[in-house]
């Protein structure tokens, strides 16, 4: 599969492109900043420049010729304000949603557990579920084969391999790098179609942890 990153000098995606390429996919990783092209290509994607918040959806598509697969790992960043989460968060999931249309049956978005019910509020964190809450929606509603990843508190801490994947909502804790098995694993499995995951730290293996949730629905 040729799949597309956007976001891929995040610190989910610069896991994720590693894992994707051991399966024997390659991996075109969209960037903002041509400065971040060679931290990209260390992990085996091929960087390519584009700005997903103000690029004409014809660049995008031109961008991402070719890909048969998306996931959406960007983000605006914990220290933006609220304006961002909506034109990154939102918005630039939605445009990669529709400039991936002609080429990608496969969108798989990271969300976060508290979009499923978003507060009203105006500060940046409420913004931000809104934010993915309305990203997600339009995810649920285009046609494509789409997964909505929701993990909970993000940590840099060593994967453990060990965690707990529901399709009902709940809290916790999970390193980046175990979300990243996540992502590489749906986005090949067609039992993850149509699924939105909750995830987070727990006892299973990754796959005990999928199969007990797709069973579970």
């Amino acid at each position: 599969m040729r799949v597309v990153i956007a976001g891929a000098h995040g610190k989910i995606a610069m896991r994720v492109a590693p894992r994707l390429l051991a399966r024997g996919d390659t991996v075109i990783g969209l960037i903002r900043n041509p400065d971040h092209a060679e931290d990209v290509r260390r992990t085996g994607a091929e960087p390519v420049v584009c700005d997903l918040e103000h690029a004409p959806i014809e660049e995008i598509a031109a961008a991402v010729k070719g890909a048969d697969g998306a996931v959406f790992a960007a983000g605006a960043g914990s220290g933006s304000g609220a304006a961002r989460k909506l034109t990154m968060d939102r918005d630039g999931a939605i445009r990669l949603l529709e400039a991936t249309a002609a080429e990608s049956a496969r969108y798989v978005i990271v969300s976060s557990v508290g979009a499923e019910n978003p507060p009203e509020g105006n500060d940046v964190f409420s913004v931000y579920l809104r934010a993915k809450a309305e990203a997600d929606a339009a995810v649920q509603a285009s046609s494509r084969e789409w997964t909505i990843i929701r993990p909970g508190r993000l940590n840099d801490g060593p994967g453990t391999g060990r965690l707990r994947i529901d399709t009902a909502p709940f809290r916790g804790d999970v390193p980046r790098e175990d979300v990243a098995e996540v992502l590489a694993a749906v986005l090949h499995d067609p039992r993850a179609t149509h699924r939105i995951l909750y995830v987070n730290g727990g006892e299973a293996s990754l796959e005990q942890a999928l199969s007990r949730a797709f069973e579970s629905s």
